[in-house]
């Protein structure tokens, strides 16, 4: 066992389902370096995100708790400062934290998930914020100085504004931002960028342990691959000049991403979304594949925990949604879980008990031999309870197979919504939250307080048979369940809103264990 506190490098794959990835079973060769490095490392098979979009899957990330907790469910919310992000308390604890971001949501909307960075490095900006910034000339320092405020606050007010967001999801001006922005941030930039500082940082001598966080995302629309990748994922597109241009005005098409299927792709639409999507991952996967086999060559491996997940996966017309705005099936929140670290996960090892992937948050502090600051009656203060060390090495798990998850609807795109196709948004119950509750084989999803349906997704994956009425002693168990589950944040509304600060108790606990000045 390492003596001491070991790096720990979390990597979020933004918008990559499960099954797409030749790790989890796909056809299809996609995560070529993914799967090698999961060789050595726990595969966890039935990991659940804790919720359907990036923001409050990015908050239940960083506090370990479920969205009902953290109350980041909206685009223009911020997580009170009551429960302190991880970045914070490892920072506190003696680590250097540095952020790699790709993606907007996380790295340019005021939500509070970038508090606790040391250094904080955003892609995803008409002006990318990167560690060489300081190496440039002095006008361009003071431009980029000078106008990244400027850019932040007006990537800000499409959060704020419904109508300004929906004016920017015309197809026109789609192909505009999602490219002056650079919506996607930049990959390959951004693990070189790690790589690099990451060298540099043990190269300086540096006694702090590291946490680095990267976010990549090439899985997320719009699609556009690099031949080379559609040319080894599905060389057949060079002859189907029709499905390159379906592919390019969905990708316009921003209104189009988290909207029912409304009327249904053909199946040829749907395989070509199928096919760029895959290609997108693939040549994702190229990219991490450099920062794996660095971390392996390099020796940093050697004192460092891997965590790599997706916060979420994507729909493509299956049960009736595109994109990832309102649902809880499968494709959305069965995710992708690997985690490496010497001593700590077996290799080669697969993990088959449902496990929510808030729990990276517990594992990771349960590592650095820190808790939050926060009374040791809460649940969310058993880090090593809930750390996921136990169940990797065969351990009976904590939760006992039980995970949550939660779709809060988004509220800029049911306003989409209201103009584009309003008779779906009541016709689908779009304005009601969804709940799925997963223990051992089942999962039951709920809309509101109604039985949706009762899967066994060991057996249908794909839930496309209803056993809620055949298996009422089982519906009716695990309704009980995901009942109190959201009963358990009833009344907390007043300390999670928008906005909230940091209460003078909560101030006063947290100087004094030395976390804030």
């Amino acid at each position: 066992m390492l003596q001491r506190k070991p790096n720990i490098l979390l990597v979020v794959l933004d918008t990559l389902r499960r099954d797409r990835l030749s790790l989890y079973g796909h056809t299809r060769e996609t995560s070529p370096e993914l799967d090698r490095f999961a060789a050595d490392a726990t595969v966890f098979e039935r990991a659940v995100a804790p919720a359907q979009w990036t923001v409050p899957a990015h908050g239940s990330l960083f506090t370990g708790l479920y969205p009902g907790g953290h109350g980041l469910t909206q685009a223009n919310g911020q997580l009170s400062g009551l429960y302190p992000t991880l970045a914070e308390i490892l920072r506190a604890g003696g680590y250097h934290t540095v952020a790699f971001c790709n993606n907007p949501l996380v790295g340019v909307l005021d939500n509070g998930l970038q508090r606790g960075f040391d250094r904080f490095f955003n892609y995803a900006s008409a002006v990318p914020q990167r560690p060489g910034d300081a190496r440039r000339g002095w006008l361009s320092r003071e431009f980029r100085r000078r106008f990244r405020p400027f850019v932040q606050r007006v990537g800000n007010q499409f959060a704020h504004h419904d109508t300004l967001f929906r004016i920017m999801l015309h197809p026109l001006l789609t192909r505009w931002w999602t490219g002056f922005i650079n919506f996607k941030g930049h990959t390959a930039n951004s693990v070189t960028d790690l790589i690099d500082y990451w060298t540099a940082y043990r190269a300086g001598g540096q006694d702090a342990p590291l946490f680095a966080f990267l976010n990549l995302m090439g899985a997320h629309l719009p699609y556009h691959p690099p031949q080379e990748a559609l040319d080894r994922v599905a060389p057949h597109l060079r002859r189907e000049r029709h499905a390159w241009r379906f592919v390019s005005r969905f990708n316009a098409d921003a209104a189009a991403w988290a909207s029912p299927d409304d009327p249904p792709l053909e199946d040829w639409q749907r395989r070509a979304l199928h096919d760029f999507y895959d290609a997108e991952i693939a040549e994702q996967d190229a990219q991490l594949g450099r920062l794996l086999r660095w971390l392996e060559s390099s020796g940093a491996l050697d004192d460092t925990v891997v965590f790599i997940l997706a916060d979420h996966g994507e729909g493509h017309g299956e049960h009736g949604m595109f994109g990832h705005g309102f649902v809880v099936n499968q494709e959305l929140v069965h995710v992708p879980l690997i985690a490496r670290g010497p001593d700590w996960f077996p290799g080669g090892a697969h993990v088959v008990d449902a496990v929510s992937t808030r729990r990276v948050f517990h594992t990771a502090l349960h590592l650095a031999g820190l808790r939050p600051p926060i009374d040791a009656a809460d649940p969310n203060a058993a880090v090593e309870t809930l750390s996921l060390v136990h169940v990797a090495g065969g351990a009976a798990d904590a939760e006992g197979g039980l995970a949550f998850s939660e779709a809060v609807p988004p509220l800029t795109f049911l306003n989409v919504l209201e103009h584009r196709n309003p008779a779906s948004i009541e016709r689908l119950g779009l304005r009601l939250t969804r709940r799925a509750v997963y223990r051992g084989a089942h999962k039951l999803t709920l809309v509101g307080d109604r039985v949706e349906a009762l899967y066994d997704v060991e057996s249908d994956p794909a839930e496309s048979s209803d056993l809620a009425a055949a298996l009422p002693e089982v519906r009716d168990s695990l309704l009980q369940q995901v009942r109190a589950f959201a009963a358990s944040f009833a009344g907390r509304q007043d300390v999670v809103s928008a906005g909230a600060r940091i209460s003078p108790a909560v101030e006063d606990h947290l100087r004094a264990l030395g976390y804030i000045d």
